[in-house]
This record gives C-alpha cells, sequence and structure tokens, in this order.
C-alpha cells in the first residue's frame, strides 16, 4: 500500500470514533432542556463507531482485536468528558479541591467509565475476527450495549445517560419501558444503528474502495470463487489474504429495515401522549437556598424560612407553566376556586436547611406547618439515632413525614448514596480523599424501601414512596417503591450543586423514565429547580422557573396497576447479557478447539 493511503487509513477510524461520541452528545441535555428533535442523533450516532469496527479496511489491520478496543475506549472517553462535564464544575465549587483536581477527576472519572465503551468495541471485534460475519457482530451489537449499560448500573453504579433516556419524549419507543426498562430502549436505537452500518458496512465489503485495490478486470475475475450466477446470491473476492464476502440483496434490506425503523420510531416525538386525569394537589415548596452559603440560619432566620414555609404550603392554586421550564411553555393561571381546597401533600426537597430529626425547634416547626396545612408532610433532611451497637450516633439523608396532625410518622434514609458526596468508598485505603473533598458528607446507609400511608383531604388514604436525588437514576431500585404498593412517588432533591449545567436536565429526564417504567405520577421536589409534576408518560405537566423560591400546586393522580417492569425488573436486560456471554463463551471454546486441533 502506498504510504499516503496507509497514513490516510490510519486516521480515519480514530475520527470517526471521535464523530461518534460527538454525535451522541447531541441527544442529551447539553446546558439546557433537549429540543425532542435531536433525539434523532441517538438513531444514528453510533454507526461510524460501528462502521470502523467492522469494516474489512480496518478489521484486517495488525491486532484488530486491540485496536477495537481502544476505538470503542477513545469514544467512551470522549463521550463522558462532554456529557458529564458538569462533575468538574461541581467539584470546583464545592470541593474544597486544589485547582487541577476537579480537571483530573473528570479525566479519571471519563477513563473508568469509558471502559465499558471499550469493551463494546472489543467484543465486536472479537466476534468479527472469529467467525468472519459482519453480520453477526451487527446482530450482537445491542445486546453486548444492553450487557455494558446493566454492568454500569451494577458494577461501577453510574448508569448515568444511558442511550434509551434520550428518547423520553418519544411517545412510540417509550411504550417498551414498562416492559423492558430503560433497557430496551437502548437495544432498539442500537439495532437501528447497527441496520442502518449494515447497509453501508455490507455494500463496502464488494464495494468500489475495495475494487479499486485490483489492477485489472482480470484480476478481479481471477478472485470470485464459484462465478456469479444470480445477482441475489453472495459474491466473495479475497484481497490480502482475506475473504470478503456480502449480497446486493442483504445490504438493501439491511438499509432499509433501519431506514424503516427509524423513521417510524422517530416520528414518536411528534406523537402527542395520553393525557391522564388528575384528583388531588400537592404543594412542592422550592425555597432556592443556596448550598455554599452558611445554613445555620440562627433565631431571626429559623423564624423567617419556616414561616415562608408555612405561608406557601397553604396555597393550592396558582401559576405554572405548562411543561418543561426554558422551553417556551405557557404560563397558565387556573381559576381559583373560593375557598381553596387544602392540599393532599406538602413537600420540602433536599435542601441545606438545618432540618435535623432531633432537634425539638424542628419538630415544632413542622407540627405547626402540617396543622395550619391540614396536610401530612414529606421533609428534606438528616435523620440521626444510635448505631447497633448504641455508642455512636448515625446519620442519614432521610426524608421525615408527619401526619396532618403534625405528629411523626416514620422516615425513609437514602439507600443509595452519592459516592464522595455523602461518604467515602474504602476510607481505610483513599485517607486523601477527606483532604481532597473537604465539605463531604458521612452518612450511613438507610436499608427499607418504606411505602407511607397518608390521609388525604379526600378523607382516603393514599400510599407514597420517596427517594432521594441521585436514587432517580436506579431504574432497578425505584422500581420497588411501586412494586410495595405506592400508588405515586415524590423524589425530593437538590440540583444546586449542579449550578446551570447539563446536569439538572438530565437528571430530570432520567426521574421521568422512571415514571414510564412504573406508570406512576412523579412529584418531584428540588431546591432551585427543576420542580415538576411528571404524568405517568413520562411528559412534565407542570413545573416552575428555576432559581426562584415558590411552590408548585402540583395536579397528579393514584395508581395501583404494576407493570411488568415494576414486579420483575431487568429481567430483559439480563436476557441481553446471558445472550452475549452465551456466544463470547462458544467463541473461546471454539478458538480453544481450533488451537488444539492446529497443534495436533
Amino acid at each position: 500500500m502506498h504510504p499516503s493511503v496507509r497514513n490516510r487509513v490510519s486516521w480515519r477510524p480514530w475520527a470517526a470514533a471521535c464523530l461518534s461520541a460527538l454525535l451522541l452528545e447531541l441527544p442529551f441535555p447539553l446546558a439546557g432542556p433537549l429540543p425532542p428533535w435531536r433525539s434523532v442523533f441517538a438513531w444514528i450516532g453510533l454507526v461510524p463507531l460501528l462502521i470502523v469496527l467492522l469494516s474489512p479496511r480496518f478489521s484486517g489491520s495488525p491486532r484488530p482485536l486491540r485496536r477495537g478496543f481502544f476505538l470503542g475506549y477513545l469514544a467512551g472517553f470522549l463521550w463522558y468528558m462532554g456529557n458529564c462535564y458538569w462533575v468538574r464544575d461541581t467539584m470546583m465549587r464545592y470541593g474544597d479541591m486544589p485547582p487541577m483536581a476537579p480537571t483530573l477527576l473528570l479525566i479519571g472519572f471519563s477513563l473508568v467509565l469509558g471502559l465499558y465503551w471499550g469493551l463494546f468495541g472489543l467484543g465486536l471485534a472479537l466476534v468479527r475476527r472469529a467467525t468472519g460475519s459482519v453480520r453477526l457482530a451487527l446482530i450482537f451489537a445491542p445486546f453486548l450495549w444492553t450487557t455494558l449499560e446493566l454492568a454500569a448500573a451494577r458494577i461501577t453504579s453510574v448508569p448515568w445517560d444511558q442511550l434509551g433516556y434520550s428518547q423520553v419524549d418519544n411517545s412510540f419507543l417509550t411504550l417498551l419501558a414498562p416492559w423492558t426498562g430503560v433497557y430496551g430502549v437502548s437495544f432498539v436505537l442500537v439495532a437501528v444503528n447497527a441496520l442502518l452500518a449494515g447497509g453501508l458496512l455490507l455494500g463496502r465489503e464488494i464495494g468500489n474502495p475495495l475494487l479499486k485495490r485490483f489492477h485489472s478486470f482480470r484480476d478481479l475475475l481471477s478472485t470470485v470463487k464459484g462465478g456469479i450466477f444470480l445477482r441475489r446470491m453472495p459474491l466473495c473476492i479475497e484481497a490480502s489474504g482475506n475473504s470478503y464476502c456480502g449480497t446486493a440483496m442483504g445490504r438493501r434490506a439491511w438499509a432499509s429495515c433501519g431506514a424503516v425503523l427509524l423513521i417510524a420510531g422517530f416520528a414518536g416525538v411528534f406523537a402527542a401522549p395520553s393525557k391522564p386525569s388528575t384528583i388531588a394537589t400537592a404543594v412542592l415548596i422550592q425555597p432556592n437556598l443556596d448550598v455554599g452559603n452558611d445554613t445555620t440560619w440562627g433565631s431571626a432566620g429559623w423564624d423567617r424560612h419556616v414561616a415562608e414555609f408555612a405561608q406557601q404550603a397553604g396555597i393550592t392554586c396558582r401559576s405554572f407553566i405548562e411543561g418543561i421550564p426554558q422551553t417556551g411553555a405557557p404560563v397558565v393561571m387556573p381559576q381559583c376556586p373560593v375557598p381553596q381546597q387544602r392540599p393532599n401533600l406538602v413537600a420540602w426537597p433536599e435542601s441545606p436547611a438545618p432540618f435535623i430529626q432531633t432537634d425539638r425547634r424542628f419538630n415544632q416547626a413542622m407540627a405547626e406547618v402540617a396543622s395550619a396545612a391540614q396536610a401530612p408532610l414529606i421533609i428534606g433532611g438528616i435523620g440521626d439515632d444510635y448505631g447497633q451497637a448504641g455508642q455512636d450516633w448515625r446519620y442519614y439523608n432521610s426524608a421525615m413525614v408527619f401526619g396532618p396532625s403534625g405528629k411523626g410518622i416514620g422516615r425513609y434514609d437514602k439507600i443509595h448514596l452519592v459516592p464522595f458526596g455523602e461518604y467515602i468508598p474504602f476510607q481505610n485505603l483513599l485517607t486523601f480523599a477527606h483532604k481532597l473533598t473537604g465539605r463531604v458528607s458521612s452518612f450511613s446507609r438507610g436499608s427499607d424501601r418504606k411505602v407511607f400511608f397518608l390521609d388525604a383531604s379526600d378523607g382516603e388514604v393514599h400510599r407514597y414512596g420517596v427517594f432521594i436525588c441521585y436514587e432517580a437514576v436506579f431504574a432497578d431500585e425505584v422500581r420497588h417503591f411501586a412494586k410495595n404498593g405506592a400508588q405515586v412517588l415524590v423524589n425530593i432533591s437538590d440540583d444546586g450543586w449542579y449550578g446551570d449545567t447539563s446536569a439538572p436536565w438530565q437528571h430530570l429526564n432520567m426521574a421521568r423514565m422512571r415514571a414510564v417504567e412504573n406508570r406512576r405520577w412523579i412529584l418531584r421536589d428540588t431546591n432551585n429547580g427543576i420542580t415538576a409534576a411528571i404524568d405517568p408518560y413520562g411528559t412534565v405537566r407542570q413545573s416552575i422557573l428555576r432559581h426562584q423560591a415558590g411552590a408548585l400546586a402540583a395536579q397528579f393522580g393514584y395508581r395501583d396497576d404494576i407493570t411488568f417492569y415494576t414486579a420483575h425488573g431487568d429481567v430483559f436486560a439480563w436476557l441481553c447479557a446471558m445472550a452475549s456471554l452465551a456466544l463470547l463463551a462458544s467463541l473461546v471454546v471454539r478458538g480453544r478447539k481450533e488451537r488444539i486441533v492446529s497443534s495436533g
């Protein structure tokens, strides 16, 4: 091969991997709400990477397995650097770290999680090399991708922005979520990417770029095995010691099928989802407290904040945004009945407020607010109690629940804590982490996904499940609240740590998918936005502006039905994992047998 041609080929795979990383950044929020049309890039973003992983021009290069791993790794590293850039911003503002440490932390974070993409590239390269079949590798792609998303959730516990979340506004594709969870949506997206890549790859196997390597038509004819009798029959040619086969109708079928699925699936973005009825009202307080300021409040500050809380808690009719903030959704002022009805629930979010369960002043204030509003309260704060030995105090990131009379009913203690934010993993080994993360908390884990039975204004008792902040990204954990009987879900969160980055919007979309999977209303109450009422189809029905103190009078309903996903969890993802492991294991066994035969 001429040196100029070799150099041109050598950099193109890496450029294609970078292109896939860029294209797959676009179907996720960047620094504001995601325009639904931009989700189309999730249907095509993997195509460049798939082509360079499986194209004969590149898979025939020296050390194709290592090349496949690093091509995927590069794409994954760049994707995490772009999608999760807010990690650097958050740690720079609130981590008390040395100047370069937040950047190094983001790089390390991306290097670790990018390994999943590297394994994706390695797996496809392995199947391609072991079987010689591009088709099998492409069929394998959605199974392997789903398996690695499951691994990210279960092993490293960072299932952030899995590919399926890009379609949360797609009312067609999200019909899968109550059955398969977000994993089924990811599977379809990767399958369509594979079909489109197959339409290009299978053509390239016998297309012009390869034919140019033959010096004459006679040389080409001499390499055709068995002749070409029908257009539909496989055409096989040999070049550089490798055999490449393709079928004209096959590649047209792959491309056509991919295009049809893309068009039909993406049309769901423009279809209006169902609009369920509402029968209840919750007042979701948005205090807009600065997470970087002193939060002790003092006597005067305490009285002022509690008075504002009590005043906001009693207003059940007020203006709201009919949709997601910053999208141009209209502001609605409903007709308010006189007198206003009392709320079914009042919620205060996870926030830097000095709300501690054992503080007498706190309990007295909550009793006054509940009595004035005549409604149950869910309050984000710090739960504490003695440890098992009775010798040390344990602290929890908690949601404390009070009845309409102000009497404490119970609390939910956050189970899935944020590493280096709410606890330091491997404290005995990572002693330096205390210096790097000066403001890190040291919370204990909860152990019980409780469901609370709360009196409603209609005189009935309804069941509520509460999950806190980062727990919203764990589908298989949130579903347990609905499985345990919760008729509505409450998500309290403090996204003030993220500022005006992409994280609050990404976090919102993942919470919306939890509503779809479990077919439950989610009342999302945040410190400074995005406070919203999310219906069982993932649509934000009401919200209020970010970075403003206020409250949302959220209309919602109750549901008792149990979806397949609620009942059984990640069955689909585990089946994909079993299929992937079975194929890879069979290839390993086959390779060993071939080596034994050849050595014998």
